[in-house]
């Protein structure tokens, strides 16, 4: 099975990338399935859709604020589209519905509505924010020790599952490094925390994905690290899945074979694809 788990069309903000000749991509590269995972950061982005209670929980912005804003996915134009494609192409490459909530504390009310209104084959619940500042313009880690936002980050994540759990996997778990000017923040100093979400994640039979982002990103290690892997396994995690969190033609499938290897040398024996939210496994 040669699948990508985290696929980002031009229905999420930050891709020009139209679905349908991603699929075509896809069926050239010789895989078997993809999940299409829009954008959605409530908080952050403009909401297109048609629920304005959404907007209750959110934090007060300045008129230029909102201005600045970015889309969330209009979950009516990407459904419709995925659709089109799904009976296109469907002799000839499987595609599940997905969606990747960026999700914080104060937002999650809006994702339950959203997890009850749409019928997804797979959910990934990242971080990309807390208190409405983001983490890739390094808004949040403004004004904070490399400590106080490496752990405030993995803190909220744990608040998140605590009480949020209609997903399929965390993603890209300890993504913060990508944004950390200091440096890689020890693994040690954070694995008490990061042992509470790994838990957490086991007992509520969830999973966690392998972002082959990491290469593009140049980082050293994978995300999530293999310290990070080595201790979901340990604690008896199994699912898993597998991503490039693609934005344009040469990210799709990146290094996903080279990280099924990896996944084999560290005692895993399956990583997963989901239907219906219910994960499927396949040997590796």
């Amino acid at each position: 099975m040669y699948s990508d788990y985290h696929v980002h069309s031009s229905y999420s903000d930050d891709s020009t990338y139209p679905m349908e000749d991603i699929i075509k991509r896809a069926i050239d590269l010789g895989m078997n399935e993809i999940c299409f995972t829009e954008h959605v950061d409530y908080g952050v982005k403009v909401d297109i859709n048609s629920n304005p209670s959404k907007m209750r929980s959110y934090y007060p912005k300045t008129k230029s604020e909102i201005e600045m804003m970015k889309n969330n996915c209009n979950y009516s134009e990407y459904i419709l589209e995925y659709n089109r494609c799904k009976r296109l192409y469907k002799d000839k490459i499987n595609i599940k519905l997905g969606i990747e909530f960026g999700m914080q504390v104060n937002t999650i009310d809006c994702f339950k509505v959203d997890f009850d209104r749409y019928d997804f084959d797979f959910v990934i619940l990242s971080c990309h924010q807390i208190e409405d500042k983001e983490f890739y313009n390094y808004r949040f880690q403004e004004g904070k020790t490399q400590a106080e936002y490496n752990r405030a980050y993995y803190q909220e994540i744990l608040n998140v599952i605590k009480e949020y759990k209609d997903y399929s996997v965390l993603g890209h778990l300890d993504m913060i490094k990508r944004y950390d000017k200091v440096g890689i923040y020890p693994f040690e100093a954070v694995k008490d925390i990061v042992t509470e979400i790994l838990k957490q994640v086991i007992k509520d039979s969830k999973g966690i994905e392998i972002n082959t982002s990491s290469f593009r990103y140049a980082l050293s290690d994978l995300t999530p690290s293999i310290e990070i892997i080595k201790l979901y396994k340990e604690l008896g995690g199994k699912i898993i899945t597998i991503g490039s969190d693609s934005h344009e033609e040469d990210h799709l499938g990146y290094k996903i074979l080279d990280v099924k290897r990896e996944l084999k040398e560290l005692g895993f024996e399956y990583f997963c694809t989901f239907n219906k939210m219910e994960p499927i496994f396949h040997r590796l």
